[in-house]
């Protein structure tokens, strides 16, 4: 048991090795609707990296995933609350979570693929979401749509 233990886990290792994400975020100061709170923020830009780093695992050995937020508007919208974190509210209105983001894929320092997108779900609260139980869930779900549709299908 112990060996297949560190069998699985020197392939999870080697192989994200080879997955490298590179995330940038423009002025968040400036963007629509992301977290006041600087510590969330910074939460948000951790999880954001962590999960492009994940897909990234899906390109071809050697290929480098550069994404640029350059808008965020998050699911929901946010309540300030007094003396307690700050809430959000899911409505499924005309709260649906949007993203601009520009992309690159580079490959031995080349750039083979690029583009600029605008990422927006209205119905994020219908269907399945593999996320649920995550933070940011609904963003996630649309980046995966995005990585699936538009990253992968170029490979």
């Amino acid at each position: 048991m112990n060996k297949l233990i560190h069998a699985l886990l020197l392939m999870l290792v080697s192989s994200s090795a080879f997955a490298t994400a590179t995330v940038t975020f423009a002025d968040l100061g400036k963007m629509t609707d992301v977290p006041h709170d600087v510590q969330k923020r910074d939460d948000m830009q951790f999880l954001f990296r962590e999960h492009l780093n994940l897909l990234s695992a899906k390109l071809p050995a050697g290929q480098v995933l550069n994404v640029d937020f350059l808008d965020i508007d998050l699911a929901g919208e946010e309540f300030p609350r007094v003396a307690v974190r700050d809430i959000r509210v899911l409505k499924g209105q005309a709260d649906w979570p949007r993203m601009h983001l520009r992309y690159r894929i580079e490959q031995d320092g080349k750039v083979i693929s690029s583009g600029d997108s605008k990422l927006s779900d209205p119905g994020y609260l219908m269907g399945v979401n593999r996320y649920d139980r995550d933070l940011y869930s609904h963003e996630k779900q649309m980046l995966d749509d995005w990585f699936r549709k538009e990253v992968l299908k170029q490979h």
